[in-house]
């Protein structure tokens, strides 16, 4: 399997409901990192998996919305735990439809699959994979 890794970074703030959250269910912030990860099984003609800059501005594009944002104020998230866990699937599902809609330089039917893994710490992440 062959596979494109872009990277870029958000910071964010946020808070929890549930008492499994602790002390997280005090409004705090957080910086994370974000790579997102194209595979596929096969190089395309030009020998790559997507174009590498298409990609990184497709990652951008999902998260300028978020960047600086608290997101417990973002509308789409209303009512939402925004768990790194959740976030990977938030930008996994708009990564897929970049790759979808042809915007990464290669027909999306031709990928394998996307993987997002945000780092929230040095010590934690969490990620999610799944087929376009």
């Amino acid at each position: 399997m062959f596979a494109v890794e872009v990277r870029d970074h958000v910071m964010i703030a946020h808070s929890f409901k549930g008492e499994l959250f602790g002390p997280a269910q005090a409004l705090h912030g957080a910086t994370f990192v974000i790579d997102a990860a194209f595979l596929s099984g096969e190089l395309d003609d030009n020998g790559v998996v997507i174009d590498i800059g298409r990609a990184h501005e497709a990652l951008k594009e999902v998260l300028e919305p978020l960047n600086y944002k608290n997101l417990d104020d973002v509308p789409e998230f209303a009512g939402v735990n925004t768990t790194t866990e959740f976030l990977t699937k938030h930008i996994h599902d708009h990564l897929s439809r970049a790759a979808r809609e042809g915007r990464l330089g290669r027909p999306g039917n031709e990928l394998d699959a996307v993987r997002v893994t945000i780092s929230e710490s040095h010590v934690a992440r969490a990620w999610y994979e799944a087929k376009i």
